[in-house]
Order: structure tokens, then sequence, then C-alpha cells
């Protein structure tokens, strides 16, 4: 993980919902941003994560940031939530725990959709 980074979090359930909210309601060749507001440091995420699994902070990797990678990720969703009224109905955490415990259900599936390289801390930096 690399320190500093702060990052707009959304649960795919309301994402999902946004969509379709402005594929029936939105006007045709309007742009809406789509966001939950929870811009959080990627330490707050990761630790949050650790905290669901009940697991130690000291698993945590700190590694380099990757070249040219953004400091901020965040997105004003005003226009859809004031002209479409959308708004996410997960909190954060509620959202996070979802998340955590579909991974933890589901590893048999998406471990085939992986490998070591791709869950490397710096898979850019392995010669594929």
């Amino acid at each position: 993980m690399a320190l500093g980074k702060t990052s707009e979090t959304i649960y795919v359930e309301d994402h999902c919902a946004a969509i379709d909210r402005v594929i029936r309601d939105g006007r045709s060749g309007e742009v809406y941003n789509i966001s939950s507001g929870n811009e959080l440091e990627t330490i707050v995420v990761v630790s949050e994560i650790l905290s669901i699994l009940r697991k130690p902070k000291n698993l945590i990797e700190y590694v380099e940031d990757r070249p040219g990678h953004d400091q901020r990720y965040s997105l004003d969703s005003s226009k859809i939530r004031s002209e479409l009224g959308w708004k996410p109905k997960h909190t954060f955490r509620e959202a996070l725990k979802k998340t955590v415990k579909w991974y933890v259900k589901n590893e048999l599936w998406w471990r085939l959709l992986t490998d070591e390289k791709m869950l490397h801390p710096t898979p850019r930096k392995l010669r594929w």
C-alpha cells in the first residue's frame, strides 16, 4: 500500500442503482458523475478490512508508489443527486463488510481468476 492516497469508495449495488437511474431518468447527452462521498485515505480502508477480518495491522505492507499514480480520486456527484434524486443506500462500513464477506465466501471462484503475479505488491516490476 502506498501512503497518503485518497480514493472514493462506492458499493457495487449503489453504483448499479445510479446507472439504472441515469438510464431511466437521465437526460440524453448529459454526464452524471457517480460517487458515494466516501473519500478516504487508503490506510483507513485497509485498516477497516483488517478489522472486519479480525487480522492484525502488522499485516500491512507499505510499497513504493507506481510512477504517475494520482494522489487523489474524487468525483462531484451533486448533479445526479439533485437532478435525479439518487444517493447511495449503503454506508461505507456496511458496504465494506458485505464486500469482504463476499470475497471470503467466494474465494474458490476469484482465486481461479488470478495468480501470484497479479497479487504481487508491485506487479509492474515483474517480468511477465
